[in-house]
């Protein structure tokens, strides 16, 4: 398991030491805080993979933080929870909500899902739920899909992985009568079956071994506003049937509850599996896909509305720190030509690859390292013939030298390309091999095996 950096903000002392103590146990970096205000100073600073922080604290409480760092991923923790709380957390942008007291075996799940759910949304979602189009067809879209979110029917959004399914869903429903309240997402395949029917339907205290406490589930949370529930198709069967049920009657019984609460949402389902055919097989229960996909949304493929990669292209770059970074010509010819398997959040990790490679400047061809060519090493021709980079005088920081890309008389292996182009991308996201290992399109643990090859030859060199 990768290490990650967890910030861990409660102004009681044993709480604080006890998260912390049970994150590096499960091999995580912890950094633990009294208020927010320290934390505060600490993520604008290095930033943080997720927080967890408490409601109430003095001075600068948890949900002043959450707003203050919308981009990472934040659990709520509280002994004095109370559901409009807990409503209003996720409402400002919490991945989760915890009542105090709780078990340490069900809160590293909940960390864990909240990391893989950091990572793998951040090129694809914007808080603003802006869909970025310049294509016909997805202009037409979105102006359906703007008649269809004043409804309250369920609605079912189809597409590729990397389409931008979830920010669909946010459009939806920033555009619709329910925009006031809470946009809650549940990722049906990051949890394991039991922590999932608890995380959508909540518990009692006693309902389980570590349920210290009573809990909301995500249909509670959402009350009032918006659900989705993030690739259905991965839902078990035991839990389809419930689904069901809570979708029929409008009510929602909690794990080891006596009584039905009622609940007040619209529903959005997403999927990029073919439901018809796993109904066919048997996966997913026929009756609910006709529950949920009452008005059916199709997301097309970036390969097939390539006039968005050039938009997609300058709001990337204006949005994520890089606001001088042009496309050449040639550089937009090379990214409407290929095949962009991973649609958008493809296209994103490569436009972030080469505005590192090119300091923020103008992008030019030879700077996009496409995943088809790049290959499991990074040691491709296309990397050989990529920017020029040498080290900074007096320093071991590699810089773009802006001069004509190296040829391969040009007395570069690819090796060293291979190696300036690693230490290069690590300075510039502070040393995050996930996220560098991302951006190279490898493994962590080829980036790993690459750094130790480097280290290798360090000594040799020193010996």
């Amino acid at each position: 398991m990768t290490q990650k950096r967890i910030v861990i903000a409660d102004d009681d002392p044993t709480m604080r030491s006890a998260l912390g103590e049970a994150l590096s146990n499960a091999g995580h970096e912890a950094a633990v805080f009294p208020d927010g205000e320290e934390a505060e100073l600490h993520l604008k600073q290095f930033g943080a993979d997720l927080v967890i922080s408490d409601v109430r604290m003095p001075g600068l409480g948890g949900l002043e933080l959450l707003k203050r760092f919308p981009n990472i991923p934040f659990i709520m923790i509280s002994g004095f929870a109370t559901v409009p709380e807990a409503v209003e957390a996720m409402k400002v942008g919490a991945f989760d909500f915890v009542v105090k007291p709780f078990s340490y075996r069900e809160l590293i799940p909940l960390v864990e899902a909240g990391l893989s759910r950091g990572s793998a949304n951040e090129p694809e979602e914007k808080p603003d739920g802006n869909f970025v189009t310049a294509h016909p067809r997805m202009q037409a879209l979105l102006e359906f899909a703007r008649q269809v979110a004043k409804s309250h029917a369920s609605i079912l959004v189809q597409g590729e992985s990397g389409t931008g399914k979830e920010l669909l869903a946010r459009y939806l429903h920033i555009h619709s009568r329910r925009e006031a309240g809470p946009f809650v997402a549940v990722n049906c395949a990051a949890l394991p079956e039991g922590l999932l029917e608890s995380e959508l339907f909540g518990h009692e205290r006693g309902a389980f071994t570590g349920a210290i406490g009573a809990k909301p589930g995500k249909f509670e949370l959402a009350h009032g506003g918006t659900l989705l529930l993030d690739e259905i198709s991965e839902m078990p069967a035991a839990l389809q049937a419930k689904l069901l049920r809570v979708l029929q009657e409008r009510e929602v019984d909690r794990v080891g509850g006596k009584k039905p609460l009622p609940i007040d949402i619209r529903v959005i389902s997403t999927t990029n599996r073919d439901l018809r055919g796993l109904i066919r097989a048997g996966a997913f229960r026929e009756d609910l896909f006709y529950r949920i996909n009452v008005v059916p949304l199709h997301l097309f493929p970036l390969r097939e509305r390539v006039d968005d990669i050039e938009p997609l292209a300058r709001s990337f770059f204006a949005t994520r720190g890089y606001p001088q970074a042009t496309l050449t010509p040639g550089a937009l010819t090379r990214l409407k030509s290929y095949s962009w398997r991973g649609n958008v959040r493809e296209l994103f990790n490569v436009l972030e690859r080469a505005a590192i490679i090119a300091q923020g400047g103008a992008v030019a061809a030879e700077y996009l390292l496409l995943e088809d060519e790049i290959g499991p090493g990074c040691g491709s021709e296309a990397a050989a013939a990529g920017p020029d980079l040498r080290m900074a005088p007096g320093t071991a920081v590699p810089v773009v030298v802006r001069e004509a890309p190296p040829t391969a008389g040009a007395g570069r292996s690819v090796r060293e390309m291979e190696e300036h182009l690693i230490f290069n991308t690590l300075k510039q996201v502070h040393d995050n091999r996930t996220r560098a290992a991302k951006l190279l399109g490898i493994s962590v643990r080829t980036l790993r095996n690459k750094l130790k090859q480097y280290r290798e030859k360090e000594f040799a060199g020193a010996a």
